[in-house]
């Protein structure tokens, strides 16, 4: 962990201060996997030619700052911050990426609009996507601390073609979830029909 710094933070935040406000918000399993996921952007990053490596590790390393604040803390902001009030609809699963940019931008100082609308998307994806997006939302999945059924597929597929990768993920998830007979936030439903959906005109 001593090792693990950016070239650049996107803040006013040093690397070191940024390393530690992000490992006191989670315990220590969530940080390790933003670790991996920040080293992850970085292999796709490079993989798919994005033009700034750092920004990539940033936003990885950033995604799940918020996954471990309080409901109540989640449920007060979206109120205040006039937030589209389905959001309390649903739970944490869904804030931390939507609402947590809110906290990303007001606890971690950063600001850049590509960084933190792939935070927004990371977990329910969008119909538009930037590579930026896509990397983050497919490096959670993909990281290499996972290791549920497929996943060895999911980085074949994504490593040969992002947007499959994308659509694979989206695919699989949105199976996950009909068979826990889960509420599917509905910009991800959309999603799927963009990036997973084989049209056929028969």
């Amino acid at each position: 962990m001593n090792n693990f710094k950016f070239e650049k933070t996107f803040s006013i935040l040093t690397t070191e201060q940024l390393v530690e406000k992000v490992k006191s918000n989670m315990d220590e399993r969530r940080f390790q996997h933003c670790i991996r996921v920040s080293e992850e952007c970085k292999k796709l990053a490079k993989l798919n030619g994005y033009y700034d490596i750092y920004k990539a590790q940033v936003a990885g390393f950033i995604h799940d700052y918020a996954k471990q604040i309080s409901v109540d803390r989640f449920i007060k902001i979206i109120k205040e911050q006039d937030f589209d009030l389905d959001l309390l609809n649903y739970n944490r699963v869904i804030w931390h990426g939507i609402v947590g940019a809110y906290f990303i931008q007001h606890e971690l100082k950063i600001n850049d609009d590509e960084i933190l609308t792939a935070v927004r998307r990371h977990t329910t994806a969008d119909v538009e996507m930037s590579l930026l997006d896509k990397i983050v939302f497919v490096a959670d999945y993909i990281e290499p601390g996972r290791d549920f059924e497929g996943v060895e597929e999911a980085r074949k597929v994504a490593y040969d073609n992002l947007d499959e990768g994308v659509g694979y993920e989206l695919a699989h998830t949105l199976a996950y979830l009909v068979k826990q007979r889960s509420k599917i936030y509905p910009k991800t439903v959309l999603a799927y029909n963009k990036w997973s959906v084989i049209n056929s005109k028969e």
